[in-house]
């Protein structure tokens, strides 16, 4: 399993982490997608077929949020 961790500043409440739940799991290969309001990051679990950070960042930005930062934690 592969975790992609994002800083999404633009974060602030449940309407967003619902959103960008949403759309996240909507993917192939996405095992689980986690939005932690207080600290604004995302968390992304794929497993199976590979998920490329930019196509997760990108359908981020789609529901109209920014993407500062991404880090990968692979065989979690």
């Amino acid at each position: 399993m592969t975790t992609h961790v994002f800083l999404v500043p633009d974060i602030s409440c449940n309407m967003c982490k619902n959103a960008i739940e949403g759309v996240l799991r909507a993917l192939p290969g996405v095992r689980g997608a986690t939005v932690d309001v207080e600290t604004a990051t995302v968390s992304v679990d794929s497993e199976g077929i590979t998920i490329a950070a930019d196509e997760l960042a990108a359908a981020i930005e789609q529901q109209g949020y920014r993407v500062e930062a991404v880090r990968d934690e692979a065989g979690r």
